[in-house]
Formats: structure tokens, sequence, C-alpha cells
């Protein structure tokens, strides 16, 4: 496990909650418009940040913090990421995964043993054009298992979706509807440049309204899919 960076405190990331954020190092997709490229491309990845330190900090601001997020990279690609939020649990405060869904036998051993207390899932785009959306081949299986998991438990959680002009259509949105049909919390939230992208060139967003036309697709099968900023 290696702690790429740490964000001592957010109100963004973990809703409804007093938070910090750890980003783990590595991740096993290519999306060419992903946020965190320094996290991602091996060679790029910042310094290390000693877990000690880190742990430190989250107990000695336990009474502060109401909880963690531990992202990504992808942290479920480290295999000790596991002895990580178990040392966070220990501290009293609630966990919250991000992931990319790709490795749902861990996602169900982590919830299993009630280890993560919110999971936020990304869906990189339809089954069908999944490779388009996250850089990778034959992912969308097992996105799509960890995703029915997910709904048919009891761990609250929610999926979202950036819209990349060029990337994803209307096609693409009553796909998603028809495949994850439920009254989950969906999101979604238009590509930005944060000047880490991993493959800027030609990407854009779309227009707000266009936006919104994309949510009200997915609406007609997920009635609480919404808008939301990044």
């Amino acid at each position: 496990m290696r702690i790429g960076g740490f964000q001592k405190l957010t109100l963004l990331d973990y809703p409804g909650k007093v938070a910090c954020t750890v980003f783990l190092t590595g991740c096993d997709l290519r999306c060419p418009f992903c946020q965190n490229a320094s996290l991602v491309i091996p060679g790029s990845y910042p310094p290390a940040i000693d877990a000690g330190e880190v742990l430190a900090y989250i107990a000695k601001r336990a009474g502060v913090l109401d909880g963690v997020c531990v992202s990504g990279g992808e942290p479920l690609m480290s295999p000790d990421v596991e002895d990580l939020i178990r040392d966070i649990k220990k501290t009293g405060v609630s966990v919250k995964l991000d992931t990319n869904g790709t490795f749902p036998a861990r996602t169900e051993k982590l919830i299993e043993q009630g280890l993560v207390d919110y999971i936020a899932m990304d869906i990189k785009s339809s089954p069908e054009n999944y490779a388009l959306a996250c850089g990778a081949e034959g992912v969308a299986e097992k996105v799509f298992r960890t995703a029915d998991m997910l709904m048919r438990g009891d761990l609250p959680f929610e999926f979202r979706t950036t819209l990349v002009r060029g990337i994803h259509t209307a096609s693409d949105m009553r796909s998603i509807a028809d495949r994850l049909a439920g009254n989950e919390r969906y999101f979604l939230q238009n590509y930005e440049n944060s000047g880490e992208i991993i493959s800027p060139a030609g990407l854009d967003g779309f227009t707000a309204e266009e936006t919104e036309a994309f949510a009200e697709i997915l609406r007609q099968k997920i009635p609480n899919a919404a808008v939301r900023s990044q």
C-alpha cells in the first residue's frame, strides 16, 4: 500500500460528514478523462506519505472528523488496503470507499467484515461502451457484478458517472438505466479539466442543458438520478 495524497479536511467527499481523504496510488484502468493522473500512472506518483502519520492525525482528530474517505487511484488494487481500513476504523470514524468496481470479491469482503460504511462507485459508461470510457478491455462484467451486489445489499452507496463529450451518448444513458434500474443514488457530473488529466486532448464536457437531459433519461428508470458538480 502506498499513500500518495492526504486531504486533511473535506466537507464534500463524504455525504453529511466532516471527513478527510486518503489517496492510494495505482489503478487498473486508464480512463482518458481521469482527474488524478499522478496517482494512476507509475513513474508519476507523488512522494509517499507515511501511513503511521496519517493514522495518528485521524486518531488525534477523531472527535472532529466524522469519517475518512479511502480513494485513489483504485484503492482496492492495494493488497493491504484492508489493514489500512481496519486501522482507520479503530479510531472510531466511519469509512467511505471510492472504487471503480473492478474488484467485486474484495468489495464484498470489506462489506461482510463491516469495514466500510458507505461506497461511492464509478459507472464509467454503458456495458457496451465500457472499454472506450475506461481504457481497458474486459472489465464491464466485474463492474456490474459489483453494482448488482450493492443494489442487493443494505450498505449505503451511490453510483456516479463523469460525462465526457465524444465518449458518452444518450444511448449510453438508456443502457445504464436499463441495467441499473432501481432507487439507488445516482449522480452525473460533467467533465472538467483539472490540469491533471491522463489524456486531455480533445476532451470536453457537456452544457448544463445537455447534462440535465442525460439525467432525465436515467430518471425514467432510476428516479433518484441527479446532477452534481465535481
